[in-house]
C-alpha cells in the first residue's frame, strides 16, 4: 500500500483538527447539560449550533458532533432499570430494602445516571456492587464460591525473583506465544463494496520485555505496520462483504519476558539534573485524565504525609490504591471526561482507571510515571489489561501493576513485586494513551484512551463496538 495514500489521510485529519483556531462557541454549558443528564436539551443546543452557526471551525464541529456521540455511548452503557438491578441483588440478598439501595447509591457502590429525568443503572452496576462493597463480596462468595485461578501466579513471581537474584539478569523466564487477533464487521453494517478501514493493535519490539515478533499470516494479505508508535497497530483496508461478515485478522508469534528489578529504597534519590529533561513529559499533567486537581492534591497529602523518599512515596500510593480502590468493571473510557477525577469521586475502577490514578499521584509527587497496556494471560485465562511504568533514580524505568497489588507474602520481594516487576505473560500494545494511529483515523475512535480491541471506520463514519466483534486467541508454544 503506497505511503502517499496514508499521507493524504493524515492531512485530512490535520485540517479537521487544526484548520481554524478561532473560537466561535463556548460549549462549557453544553458539557454541563450532558454531565447533569439533560441529554435532550444538550442535543437540541448542539444541532442548532451546527445548523445556525456557519462560522464554526472544523475543530468546533468535530467537538460538538462528538458530544452527541458521547451521549449515545453513555446510553449504551446505562441500560439497566431498577427492576434489573433488584433482580440480580435478590439472588444474594432476598430481603434487600429501599434504604439499602439508597445507601449503596450514595456510597457510589451502585452506579447510575439520571438521563432526561429517568434513572438508568450502569450495565455492570449490580455485579460491581458485590465487587466494591467488602461485606457484599463475602455474601456473594458464600453463595457462588470464591474464584480460584488455575495459574500459580505467586509461584511464578517467586521464580522470577529467585532467577533475577541468582543470575543478576532482570529479564528472565521467557515465554513464546502465538497470537491471532481478529475483527469481524457485522453483516449489513456497511454497504457492499464500500471500503472498510481497520486497525488491530500490534506489539512492537521492547528489548527485555517482548522480542522476536514474527507475522505468520494476515487477512487481507496487504497491510501497513506502524513504525513503533506509542499506540502501535497493523492497518488493513477491505471492501465490505455487505450482508455477510467482513473479516480482518493477524496471526503472529512473539517472546514475552518476566522482569524484576530489586529496589533498595535507601539508594533511591531525586532525579539527576542530567536526566530531568527527558523525564519532564512523565512528570507533567496530561489533560484531560492526568490533572492535578484539588481532589488529587488532597488525596496526595493524605497518602504521602511527610515522606520524601521517591520509592517510599510510590509504595504509599501503591498500597493506598490497593486498599481503597477496588477493581470493578468500567464504563467505556470515552464517556468519562477525567478518569483520575472519576476514580477518586467513585472510589473504584478497573485496571486502567486504577493505573491512571496511580500515574497522576506519582507525577504530582515528582515521580516519573507512564502508561502501558495490552493483554494479560494466566493460563487458561486471559483479558485486556492496563498497567504502567515508574522511574526511580538510579534504577531507571521499571514496570508497575497496581491492579495486581500487594501479594500475600511475608517475603518483601514477592509482596512488592508489582512495584518493580511484571510476570512473563504479557502482550504490550501501548506505551501511552490517546495517541494517534498510522495511518491516521479520520473519525473519532471508539476507544479514545486505550487500544486493545481494534478500531473500524468507513467513509460513512466510525463504527462503534456494537457494529463489530473482536477476538484474541492465544497459545503458549514449547
Amino acid at each position: 500500500m503506497k505511503s502517499g495514500k496514508a499521507f493524504t489521510l493524515i492531512f485530512i485529519v490535520v485540517v479537521l483538527l487544526y484548520g481554524c483556531n478561532k473560537k466561535n462557541v463556548d460549549i462549557t454549558h453544553i458539557k454541563s447539560l450532558i454531565d447533569n443528564g439533560d441529554f435532550s436539551k444538550a442535543e437540541r443546543h448542539i444541532k442548532t449550533l451546527l445548523i445556525e452557526t456557519p462560522s464554526l471551525s472544523p475543530t468546533e464541529k468535530l467537538e460538538l458532533s462528538f458530544e452527541i456521540e458521547r451521549m449515545e455511548r453513555i446510553r449504551k452503557d446505562f441500560t439497566k432499570t431498577r427492576e434489573d438491578v433488584l433482580q440480580y441483588i435478590k439472588k444474594y440478598i432476598p430481603d434487600v430494602k429501599d434504604q439499602d439501595i439508597k445507601r449503596w447509591e450514595k456510597e457510589k457502590s451502585l452506579e447510575y445516571m439520571i438521563i432526561d429525568s429517568k434513572k438508568w443503572y450502569f450495565n455492570q452496576a449490580a455485579p460491581n456492587l458485590f465487587r466494591i462493597n467488602k461485606e457484599l463480596r463475602k455474601i456473594k462468595e458464600k453463595v457462588d464460591g470464591k474464584r480460584v485461578r488455575k495459574f500459580p501466579l505467586d509461584k511464578h513471581i517467586e521464580e522470577i525473583v529467585n532467577t533475577t537474584l541468582e543470575t543478576g539478569e532482570n529479564s528472565v523466564l521467557p515465554v513464546r506465544l502465538r497470537i491471532k487477533q481478529s475483527v469481524v464487521v457485522k453483516p449489513g453494517v456497511v454497504p457492499e463494496n464500500e471500503m472498510i478501514r481497520c486497525w488491530i493493535p500490534f506489539p512492537r519490539e521492547i528489548p527485555g520485555r517482548q522480542e522476536n515478533i514474527h507475522i505468520i499470516k494476515t487477512e487481507p494479505t496487504r497491510y501497513i505496520l506502524s513504525d513503533n508508535l506509542p499506540q502501535n497497530t497493523i492497518y488493513f483496508e477491505k471492501p465490505s462483504c455487505g450482508d455477510k461478515p467482513t473479516e480482518f485478522w493477524v496471526e503472529y508469534t512473539y517472546t514475552s519476558y518476566g522482569f524484576y528489578k530489586k529496589i533498595n529504597p535507601e539508594k533511591v534519590t531525586e532525579i539527576k539534573e542530567a536526566n530531568r529533561e527527558s523525564l519532564i513529559p512523565y512528570l507533567q499533567e496530561e489533560p484531560p485524565h492526568i490533572t492535578f486537581t484539588d481532589k488529587i492534591k488532597r488525596i496526595s497529602n493524605l497518602i504521602i504525609g511527610q515522606e520524601t523518599n521517591p520509592y517510599r512515596k510510590a509504595q504509599k500510593i501503591f498500597e493506598w490504591i490497593d486498599t481503597n480502590i477496588p477493581w470493578a468493571s468500567a464504563r467505556e473510557y470515552s464517556t468519562i471526561r477525567n478518569i483520575s477525577d472519576y476514580c477518586i469521586s467513585n472510589m473504584h475502577g478497573d485496571c486502567g482507571i486504577q493505573t491512571i490514578l496511580f500515574i497522576t499521584l506519582c507525577r504530582y509527587n515528582g515521580i516519573p510515571a507512564r502508561w502501558q497496556s495490552g493483554w494479560e494471560f494466566q493460563p487458561p485465562d486471559d483479558s485486556m489489561h492496563d498497567w504502567g511504568e515508574v522511574y526511580f533514580e538510579p534504577y531507571g524505568w521499571v514496570p508497575v501493576d497496581v491492579t495486581y497489588g500487594l501479594r500475600n507474602s511475608r517475603r518483601e520481594e514477592v509482596k512488592w513485586f508489582y512495584l518493580s516487576g511484571i510476570d512473563s505473560y504479557r502482550l504490550i500494545f501501548n506505551d501511552a494513551y490517546s495517541q494517534p494511529f498510522f495511518p491516521a483515523k479520520i473519525y473519532p475512535r471508539s476507544e479514545t484512551v486505550d487500544s486493545q480491541r481494534g478500531e473500524v471506520e468507513w467513509r460513512g463514519g466510525n463504527l462503534y463496538f456494537d457494529k463489530w466483534g473482536w477476538k484474541l486467541e492465544w497459545e503458549k508454544l514449547k
